[in-house]
């Protein structure tokens, strides 16, 4: 009965779904269909968004570089800040390396962004069938944590859900059907198993719920139109530059020439070749042969549309969406707003959703120990400056330098420590790391040589006010 009762739900699902899908882009009562006329189509799947991303450049950076951005660098389980290592900072370390986390999370992050869902499945130890899989996590034994497997929703379906309106996970899945096939491009040989899965071996990721708590909004889905509208502008013109690089002939016949049989195979035999490049010229009696004008139009305009509105549903910066650097204003203030984007991708997104839960979960099977406090999930700094804004950094900061230790007054009217804080911007870490090691050198020969500098500069001042002094009397 709680079968009948699930699938009913299922069938009013879809039913709803699909009377959405054809109210779509429907204008003046049913007269007008916009989805019809621009040749867009209504009913999506996960095969439309994987296909998409897969064959448009567009599509795939807008999967794609945010998951790149978001797990680049390093994140580290962190259980105390004193500077050692936990047997739980240990654990969870020893397992990021062994099954390189960051890789398989990153997977999981596109996976999960072209569907409504994705996966992670759990090869555990305590599997020894394929039945076994089927069955709850059986916790404790020297459970081990051998492999993960990150799984679209194509080949991860939900196969039962939980209908008991008693229990803490009404209307979340119970059971997946999950579909395994492997390829060896070697061999040719493949492998192929589809299991029965209980959800206690699989962490389940949606991105952008609203009511539903399982299947959340594929990223592709709002942009979709606009997909297809880029394939259409890109595709066009390719065509339309084709045919208008070879736009045809025109042959308009003398209104007093016969043309015989036999002059109209010469005729024709002359055009082939010629449109062939197997000749150069034409020798034609009483048709007069015309290259028709082509007509290309710049499609960049139209694209740039496009491009804007998916820009503007994504967040992504159009010049990060596209890889370009237009103007240095410009693309700092891009940059800052997609590390920004990054930062909230990270800690609201990545971290509550993919991060904590699952080493909530090796908890929980007791594969790493207990930590002794709420551990704390520590990112790469995203804003961090690139080597080439270091660089340019260090010259900018040591032309300043040059200039105030060429005048020996400005030492006396502004003190090193005010220059080192609010000329050069030192923070206040880097400003007590130059005060140690300024007190360091002390009394050796590298400040010597730095007060016999500032002498020289001092007498060299000295003698160009003289001489700027006498110039003035002679004039």
């Amino acid at each position: 009965m709680k079968k009948f009762v699930a699938n009913e739900e299922m069938d009013k699902i879809l039913t709803a779904r699909s009377a959405l899908a054809d109210a779509l882009g429907v204008q003046f009562g049913g007269l007008r269909d916009l989805y019809q006329t621009f040749g867009w189509k209504k009913d999506l799947g996960f095969v439309d968004y994987y296909s998409m991303y897969i064959r448009n450049a567009v599509a795939k950076a807008v999967i794609k570089r945010p998951a790149n951005d978001t797990w680049a660098g390093d994140f580290e389980i962190v259980e105390t800040d004193d500077g050692k290592d936990t047997e739980f900072e240990k654990a969870c370390k020893d397992l990021q390396k062994q099954l390189k986390l960051k890789t398989v999370f990153n997977r999981l992050d596109r996976i999960t962004s072209l569907g409504n869902y994705g996966i992670l499945l759990f090869g555990l130890s305590d599997c020894r069938t394929t039945a076994d899989f089927a069955k709850p996590v059986r916790i404790g034994n020297g459970l081990r944590l051998l492999y993960l497997k990150p799984v679209t929703q194509q080949n991860a379906k939900i196969s039962k859900y939980d209908t008991n309106p008693n229990s803490p996970r009404y209307g979340l899945p119970l059971i997946y059907s999950i579909s395994l096939k492997s390829v060896n491009s070697t061999s040719g040989s493949t492998f192929q198993s589809v299991l029965n899965v209980h959800y206690s071996r699989v962490l389940h990721v949606s991105w952008d719920l609203l009511e539903d708590e399982v299947e959340g909004t594929p990223v592709l889905q709002s942009i979709y139109n606009n997909l297809m509208d880029i394939e259409k502008l890109a595709g066009g013109s390719a065509e339309m530059f084709w045919r208008g690089a070879n736009p045809g002939l025109f042959g308009q016949v003398d209104p007093e020439f016969t043309m015989s049989s036999t002059d109209e195979q010469n005729l024709k035999e002359q055009v082939e070749a010629y449109v062939h490049q197997l000749r150069k010229f034409l020798i034609s009696q009483g048709v007069e042969i015309k290259e028709l004008t082509p007509a290309v139009a710049d499609p960049t305009n139209h694209i740039k549309i496009q491009i804007a509105l998916i820009s503007a549903v994504t967040g992504i910066p159009q010049r990060i969406l596209l890889g370009a650097e237009q103007g240095e204003l410009a693309s700092g203030q891009d940059a800052n707003a997609w590390k920004v984007l990054i930062q909230n991708r990270r800690t609201e997104q990545a971290e509550q959703l993919i991060v904590r839960p699952f080493f909530d979960r090796l908890i929980e099977y007791q594969i790493v120990p207990t930590p002794s406090t709420v551990y704390s999930v520590l990112w790469s700094d995203v804003f961090a400056p690139s080597e080439k804004e270091r660089a340019e950094t260090g010259k900018i900061r040591a032309a300043a330098i040059q200039q105030y230790l060429q005048n020996p007054i400005a030492v006396e009217i502004i003190p090193p420590e005010i220059f080192y804080k609010f000329l050069l911007g030192l923070d206040k870490q880097q400003l007590d790391y130059v005060t140690t090691v300024v007190a360091e050198n002390k009394g050796t020969a590298q400040e010597e040589a730095l007060m016999e500098r500032l002498k020289e500069l001092e007498a060299t001042s000295g003698r160009n006010e003289q001489n700027s002094d006498g110039q003035t009397e002679e004039e």
